[in-house]
């Protein structure tokens, strides 16, 4: 009888598949341990002396700095990119950060379809879950439509920055193809590197360089659930002539939609009459400066003009579209829109008395509100730590060193200039924070989500008093 009750259970066990154990067992801490391998292989290849100009060895802690900066797409530098790195460092650079683009939009994407449960893998959620059954040929779709959707885009922008580059500004072929591609990649993972000394400064008023640059932002930090589900309903309308988009995508779009523009009008008004950034320019360079701060801040960290001469309001309203960040599963950071989105609407449900939390005609259950809460307020408990340790131990000014913070937790990128003052403690602070930052709010979420479970009982309600 035991015999036969230890067979019984054996048989219910699910068999491991061979490709898909680790991910499917511990897809959070797999997410993790393959970043973690990326940035220490990065920072060996970039200590090496062949990764430098000058043919030296460089220090640990830098190539650590940076090797993390790019796996994790944020664009922080304590060295400039274009003329410490020789050719070797740069492509160690430029191959980071497809790496670290190309994995967090895959891991992010298959986190999440994995929680919705639309791969069906052979995964036991809770002890009395039900497992499903998976095909590779739906890990393979989602690999394949991740890195054509890469391809496709920067192949246009960096066909339009080589050739922009190579007839406006005289660049030979080689140099031309090779700066509009590297800038294309940047551009698209979200990156920020550039390999010119201020950036993009020097491109502020041509709107050939400035506006592919945005739009390979853009696009990479709506998502790739986004862009595969456009795609899709776009055949569908074809062929049906009707289209039905999910929440996701419509929260995604328009909160997007909504910062970008109100960014973009704040920065401007901000800005429009500041003689060290948008003073020099045109109107409509202004305009198109104040687009471009507006689309990079949530995402990237390319920069047109000096961050460090741009107003406290500006800076301030900055450290905000970086915290937001951009779209799920993709190449952008922070705590991403629709956690935004969402916690928006619960606090308008909350005002107007709504016993649920309604958004387009969808009620959004309760552990989605307590997910984007939790994300939200340990966004916070971070950027305050990290806030409170950097200004202890470099001493500069707060609002400085919280929007380096705010920056290196978004991965946004964007610097006033004193990366490169902070000591060796200070660096690791950041190195810490964008690691964080970069997987931080994936792996908490899926790890939420794997772990919801029921309660046959509930415990005896009482109410405290609430402000």
């Amino acid at each position: 009888m035991e015999a036969g009750r230890t067979a019984g259970r054996a048989a219910r066990v699910p068999r491991r598949g061979p490709r898909h154990a680790l991910f499917t067992r511990h897809p959070a801490r797999t997410v993790v341990l393959a970043f973690t391998v990326a940035v220490l292989a990065g920072t060996g290849l970039l200590a090496l002396p062949i990764a430098t100009e000058d043919g030296r060895a460089t220090d640990p802690v830098t190539a650590l700095f940076t090797a993390t900066s790019a796996v994790c797409v944020t664009g922080l530098v304590v060295v400039d990119t274009g003329t410490y790195w020789s050719g070797f460092g740069e492509g160690v650079i430029l191959a980071l950060i497809q790496i670290g683009g190309f994995g967090i939009m895959t891991m992010a994407s298959l986190l999440a379809l994995l929680v919705s449960g639309r791969l069906r893998l052979r995964l036991q959620l809770t002890a009395a879950a039900e497992t499903r059954s998976l095909g590779i040929g739906d890990v393979r779709r989602v690999l394949l439509g991740v890195a054509l959707c890469a391809l496709v885009v920067e192949l246009a922008t960096g066909a339009v920055l080589a050739l922009r580059l190579r007839f406006a500004y005289g660049e030979g072929v080689g140099s031309a193809v090779y700066l509009g591609f590297f800038h294309a990649v940047s551009a698209y993972n979200n990156a920020g590197f550039g390999l010119y000394p201020d950036n993009l400064v020097r491109y502020a008023r041509d709107p050939w360089v400035t506006l592919p640059v945005a739009v390979a932002v853009i696009i990479g930090g709506i998502g790739f659930p986004v862009i595969l589900e456009l795609l899709r309903h776009r055949h569908r309308r074809r062929t049906t002539g009707r289209r039905r988009w999910s929440l996701h995508i419509k929260l995604t779009l328009l909160t997007s939609a909504v910062l970008l523009v109100t960014g973009t009008v704040l920065t401007c008004l901000f800005e429009w009459d500041n003689p060290g950034t948008f003073g020099p320019l045109d109107g409509w360079e202004r305009a198109l400066n104040g687009f471009f701060h507006s689309a990079v801040s949530r995402t990237a960290g390319f920069n047109t003009v000096d961050i460090g001469a741009m107003e406290p309001s500006t800076l301030l309203l900055t450290s905000i579209l970086m915290f937001i960040g951009g779209g799920s599963a993709s190449t952008a950071g922070g705590i991403k829109v629709t956690t935004f989105a969402v916690l928006a609407v619960a606090m308008l449900a909350e005002v107007r008395g709504e016993p649920h939390s309604e958004a387009m005609g969808r009620r959004l259950s309760p552990h989605t509100l307590r997910q984007a809460l939790t994300v939200a307020l340990l966004g916070v408990g971070l950027v305050v730590a990290g806030t409170l340790a950097l200004e202890t131990l470099s001493g500069v000014a707060l609002d400085a060193v919280l929007f380096e913070t705010v920056a290196a937790f978004g991965t946004a990128g964007l610097s006033t200039g004193i990366t490169a003052d902070f000591a060796t403690a200070g660096r690791l602070i950041l190195v810490l924070l964008m690691f964080v930052g970069r997987l931080g709010p994936v792996t908490l979420v899926s790890a939420l989500a794997l772990r919801e479970r029921t309660r046959r009982y509930h415990l005896p309600e009482e109410r405290p008093v609430i402000g």
